[in-house]
């Protein structure tokens, strides 16, 4: 029993290392080949990467990029834990009760299709060029994508469980960790990693539009400038803290809240 154990670490270990190894793979593929793209067209429009990377290494040392950076993680921090406290919140709600769904049903479908810019000029509008109308308007746009996929979720919940539950008087708190919250799981994960893609690209177009700071900011003040290799190095440095989110907050928090279904 032990060795069988034994050789099942062993394998999802080497199937670990395969991954990552796949992943780094196809990074290194991908600056091989604009390196290749960047030769060719042999013009200011595409600078290569080890032009980008001295870019991103000035702006670095500067103290600029990191200033900037921080402010916007700040701002998508904020905003995707408002998004997905009160989208999770109605999520429920709506799907536990069918009333309810009914009611509030229209509401959620005007929500997810209005414009992302109509909530951003609303928002500046309505409560002035400030980070609370920013941090607001990015959590509008997301709210209703994660109270869609939470319903779903909350709809998918096995009954027979809660009434096997409520048959042996199991408490509520207890209930809602160990039999209802477990089969939400996989639902609120894809509501998060969801929500953080469309919070991040949110959050630069707020930042563009009405704020003094921030990695949007830059990018609009490196645009009026046709500063390419600028934008490229703060893109860069933007994908690399979502690459590093995915796979050092993400990935694991996935595989430990959905363990239960290996």
């Amino acid at each position: 029993m032990d060795i069988a154990s034994h050789e099942s670490t062993l394998a999802w270990s080497r199937m670990k290392w395969q991954q990552v190894l796949l992943r780094a793979a196809s990074l290194v593929g991908l600056v091989l080949l604009w390196q290749v793209v960047a030769a060719i067209a042999n013009s200011d429009v595409l600078p290569g990467p080890l032009a980008v990377l001295n870019s991103l290494i000035a702006h670095t040392l500067s103290g600029e990029l990191p200033y900037h950076l921080v402010i916007t993680l700040a701002r998508v921090a904020v905003a995707f834990l408002m998004a997905m406290a009160i989208g999770t919140a109605i999520g429920i709600v709506m799907g536990r009760y069918k009333q309810l769904d009914m009611v509030f049903d229209g509401a959620l479908v005007l929500g997810l299709n209005i414009p992302a810019l109509v909530t951003i000029i609303l928002c500046y509008l309505w409560f002035g060029l400030n980070d609370v109308a920013a941090v607001l308007a990015v959590a509008l746009n997301k709210i209703p994508t994660v109270v869609v996929m939470v319903r779903e979720g909350a709809r998918a919940v096995d009954p027979k469980l809660l009434a096997v539950a409520q048959a042996y008087r199991v408490p509520k708190v207890v209930t809602l960790r160990r039999v209802f919250l477990p089969q939400l799981y996989p639902y609120l994960m894809g509501a998060a990693r969801s929500g953080l893609a469309l919070i991040w690209k949110i959050v630069l177009v707020v930042e563009l539009l009405g704020r003094s700071n921030g990695v949007g900011f830059q990018l609009h003040l490196f645009y009026q400038f046709f500063d390419i290799t600028s934008i490229l190095a703060y893109t860069l440095a933007f994908a690399g803290v979502v690459l590093l989110v995915e796979a050092v907050v993400m990935r694991p928090l996935e595989n430990r809240l959905t363990r239960w279904r290996t």
